[in-house]
């Protein structure tokens, strides 16, 4: 039998073979017996809730014929109806024309409801809050937020013209936060302030 005579290329080409077959069994096993990849697990985004918007506590002194006279919280914006309703409402003996349910109040406000019969009753004012929003004959300061006209006419200093400005201030920007908002009044200066300090409250 005559020997196979393989030339050196054709050597070449049987070992590129080889090792291609070799590389070819190696993949289908690595591909056969490796282990399956575990998916990736991603928790669901649960929605947050909204923060809730912070406000403004009031603390209003509701005195008076009301059922619960105390001190309670009012939210910013509240209304003399709000703080007579955390009271209990109007005791049976209040006199209703007394008091303006729809004004407003401000931070540290007595809120008085006056009894039938009471030197304090009668009709309310347009921003009144009882029976009065002042007290100037017994020595007591003046609410800025709550005198009528005719009250703050009784301060130093403020005439009727500037009482009405007072008011109208108010009517548009709500309460007094603090005395030294009257800077904002025109004819209302710092010395004009400085007379008024301990007769008004806001």
């Amino acid at each position: 039998m005559l020997p196979i005579t393989v030339s050196v290329p054709q050597r070449r080409l049987l070992a590129a073979l080889a090792l291609a077959v070799i590389a070819g069994v190696l993949f289908l096993r690595h591909e056969g017996g490796g282990a399956t990849a575990t998916p990736l697990r991603v928790a669901p985004i649960r929605p947050q809730a909204a923060p809730r918007a912070a406000t403004h506590s009031l603390v209003v002194d509701v005195v008076g014929a009301v059922r619960k006279p105390g001190l309670y919280h009012l939210a910013d914006g509240a209304r003399v109806a709000d703080a007579v309703a955390q009271a209990g409402g109007l005791a049976p003996r209040a006199d209703r024309r007394a008091v303006n349910l729809a004004a407003r109040v401000a931070d540290g406000q007595q809120v008085i409801v006056a009894a039938r019969g009471s030197p304090g009753s009668g009709a309310a004012s347009g921003e009144g809050v009882g029976a009065s929003g002042a007290a100037s004959s017994s020595g007591a300061p003046v609410s800025l937020s709550a005198a009528s006209a005719e009250e703050l006419d009784t301060l130093p200093g403020i005439g009727p013209v500037t009482a009405q400005k007072i008011v109208a201030f108010r009517q548009e920007h709500g309460p007094f936060t603090s005395v030294e908002g009257l800077d904002a009044i025109p004819g209302i200066g710092p010395a004009r302030l400085a007379e008024l300090k301990g007769l008004v409250v806001p």
